[in-house]
């Protein structure tokens, strides 16, 4: 299997005892701790991707074939973003979303990205008043809206089903299997987490082989919010489920505590998915 990253590891949106690492440390970390990929945060380059130039794109591309690893893509797309939300039910501001989701597209092609996972739990909270089928509704229009775009630069948007504590919107993979459906475009596929699917309260690994044919990417994480292994969770049964489903993605370490450190927690990682993601 291809491991892979999140880059906000090293360089977090919280507030953290230590400096930010510029992008060219943390290629060179994770291509030295034997990672294949970084993935993507495009707050950690600006809160509106469409102020990244040309050049910066194309520096952030040749910045990590210097270091020797790859760009998977992008997640947390609206984070630290303001004016944009997946389920509104402003007419207006759904088209925006689309519109910045589409920067976005272009921002994940320039540097080398094949995938996008949207994620943002604080984006597509369903507003007061907004029902789960209106939700899916308006988020279907947003994407299918996207879809030509996407396809055209050859980037697959993933939803990404997150825990209740996260969000009120798509909170289990088979919702997430049906906003694909609705969809319905070779180009927007599902992303599963380890993480969130614990939130499930189900076997993970029937999670995994109900979800077969439509898995594009992959976190690697424990319910403790910190990286693989950490909390005693056994991965092994999730990659017996894999191998069944035929997954041929990234495995990418995603936490959200952030001590000790970056490259402690790097290594951790990659330590735990060279022993079990294999």
């Amino acid at each position: 299997m291809r491991y892979a990253i999140c880059n906000e590891t090293f360089a977090p949106a919280a507030k953290v005892p230590w400096e930010p690492w510029p992008f060219e440390k943390q290629c060179r970390c994770a291509a030295q701790l034997g990672y294949h990929a970084v993935e993507l945060a495009p707050f950690t380059f600006n809160h509106d991707i469409r102020k990244v130039s040309a050049a910066e794109r194309q520096k952030i591309r040749d910045t990590a074939a210097a270091a020797g690893i790859g760009i998977v893509g992008l997640h947390w797309l609206l984070a630290l973003t303001e004016g944009f939300h997946l389920t509104s039910p402003d007419h207006a501001v759904r088209e925006a979303t689309a519109h910045y989701a589409e920067a976005l597209v272009d921002f994940c092609a320039d540097v080398g990205g094949k995938i996008m996972v949207w994620g943002s739990p604080k984006q597509r909270n369903l507003p007061a008043g907004v029902t789960i089928e209106q939700g899916m509704e308006f988020a279907a229009e947003v994407l299918r809206a996207i879809m030509p775009q996407a396809a055209s630069r050859g980037v697959t948007i993933v939803i990404e089903p997150l825990g209740r504590a996260d969000t009120n919107f798509i909170i289990t993979a088979k919702q997430g299997r049906r906003l694909v459906s609705m969809v319905n475009c070779p180009n927007f596929a599902l992303h599963l987490d380890v993480k969130a699917m614990c939130d499930e309260g189900r076997p993970i690994p029937d999670i995994i082989r109900e979800s077969r044919g439509l898995v594009r990417h992959f976190h690697a994480n424990d319910p403790n919010l910190r990286g693989p292994g950490t909390s005693g969770l056994d991965h092994r049964p999730f990659v017996t489920a894999l191998h069944e489903i035929g997954y041929d993605g990234f495995i990418s370490v995603e936490v959200f505590k952030y001590d000790p450190d970056p490259e402690t927690i790097a290594r951790q990682g990659i330590e735990y998915l060279k022993q079990v993601y294999v």
